[in-house]
């Protein structure tokens, strides 16, 4: 079995994604990164920019399928609002290009990538380096959190 994941850290500000191949239970790293959308700018043209980001990185990559983590309501309701606007035109360019999506927790992304649920963002960062064989933990974090989102996702896909 054989598929590319792009994994998906939703975000307003900062969208992070990473591409993952996963063959015969090994993974290769395809990129990584970040796509940004800067603060004054207005919103719809954020999202129209997240949206056409994330569309030529889904272009480019070629993936079979999309993992995006699901949202986790914080104390800030403007910030969350914002954010689930920019998970939403995400899963519109995944729709668009015929993508099966998967949404996973943070909770779920932990418990795959470390084992526990509880797991503190730096284990989960450190993982994320050891599986993937790279040099160093990925920056931004959010490009971390992203491949572990594709990992997670490999090996809830085998389980399928």
């Amino acid at each position: 079995m054989s598929m590319r994941i792009l994994g998906i850290d939703p975000g307003i500000a900062i969208v992070g994604f990473g591409v993952v191949d996963y063959t015969g239970g090994k993974f290769h790293v395809a990129d990584y990164g970040q796509v940004t959308s800067p603060a004054k700018m207005p919103v719809p043209a954020r999202l129209k920019l997240v949206f056409d980001d994330i569309s030529y990185v889904i272009e480019k990559y070629k993936p079979d399928e999309v993992a995006i983590e699901e949202l986790f309501f914080n104390t800030n309701q403007k910030t969350a609002i914002n954010v689930a606007m920019a998970r939403g035109v995400l899963i519109v360019a995944a729709q668009n290009a015929g993508l099966s999506l998967s949404e996973y927790t943070p909770l779920q992304v932990k418990q795959a990538v470390v084992g526990y649920g509880r797991a503190e963002k730096e284990q989960v960062q450190q993982m994320v380096k050891l599986i993937l064989g790279l040099n160093e933990v990925p920056k931004p974090d959010d490009a971390a959190d992203a491949l572990a989102l594709a990992i997670c996702h490999a090996h809830s896909a085998v389980r399928l």
